[in-house]
């Protein structure tokens, strides 16, 4: 059952920090989309697209922008979405991360071009295997208070592995206390996605989401499965507030019908940091 706007404020539990809604852009071939994660893959028959947005880039961040968002991201998911993104980045500049296709060559750039942070995730697995060597130096590189780590995963039994390549190859980096710890030295924020429900709109990972409270050191993001606006306080209690939450196909600004785009707004603005 959907919560309304009036009844969001009784949600509130008294945390020092409260999870807050992230927005997001997600592009795919030049265009706005919401994706089935796990069916992201160099075969195109075997996409499942929930969404592809009329409007441009620049209709999102200026959206956000207006709303005073902070901290959301773009994701190019594949080629085809420079341009794209840089319009989003041109409508709200210092206002929006970048991800997809990040590497030590491009990150600069992306941060001239107005990039608040970049995100990194399959630069730094060459062949496959993680390389903390690639994640020094591009730390050193851009400073890591711009630099986020995107530890995207799949569930495997009781963990969690951090999945590049549009999420189809699983690695051998377990997400765990000491990995969040270690890697956290590097950068500013971890971006979570739970490619397994992501774009399901079937609930949240609830064990991810809580471990990740439980073990992160730096400010977290969530996303994958969201459904209802009410995950908003469900996220809040399972990870103590530490962990923010992005909504993407549930969300009616991209053709859903579970959560309203105004009622994140609203829980943002009645639990202020």
């Amino acid at each position: 059952m959907k919560c309304p706007v009036s009844c969001i404020a009784e949600m509130a539990v008294d945390f020092r920090r409260f999870t807050h809604f992230r927005p997001c852009i997600d592009l795919h071939d030049g265009k706005v989309k919401q994706i089935v994660g796990g069916t992201l893959s160099d075969n195109e028959g075997y996409l499942r697209t929930n969404f592809i947005a009329s409007h441009n880039t620049g209709f999102y961040a200026s959206r956000y922008r207006e709303d005073n968002l902070t901290g959301g991201h773009v994701i190019k998911l594949g080629p085809g979405n420079d341009m794209a993104a840089q319009e989003a980045l041109a409508a709200w500049p210092g206002g929006l991360q970048i991800g997809g296709g990040i590497t030590i060559g491009n990150a600069k750039s992306w941060l001239d071009k107005g990039a608040a942070k970049v995100i990194v995730t399959s630069w730094l697995f060459p062949s496959g295997k993680f390389s903390l060597e690639r994640l020094q130096q591009l730390s050193s590189l851009i400073g890591k208070e711009q630099l986020v780590i995107d530890l995207s995963c799949r569930r495997q039994k009781n963990s969690w592995f951090v999945a590049i390549n549009k999420w189809q190859t699983v690695t051998s980096l377990e997400i765990t206390k000491g990995c969040l710890e270690e890697l956290s030295q590097f950068g500013s924020e971890f971006l979570v996605h739970a490619a397994d429900v992501e774009g399901l709109c079937k609930g949240i990972d609830e064990d991810l989401v809580k471990v990740l409270g439980q073990w992160s050191p730096i400010p977290c993001t969530y996303a994958g499965g969201g459904k209802d606006i009410t995950d908003l306080e469900l996220v809040n209690r399972l990870s103590n507030g530490k962990v923010d939450l992005t909504f993407g196909s549930a969300l009616d600004l991209f053709g859903g019908k579970g959560v309203k785009y105004t009622d994140c707004v609203d829980w943002n603005r009645i639990h202020p940091r």
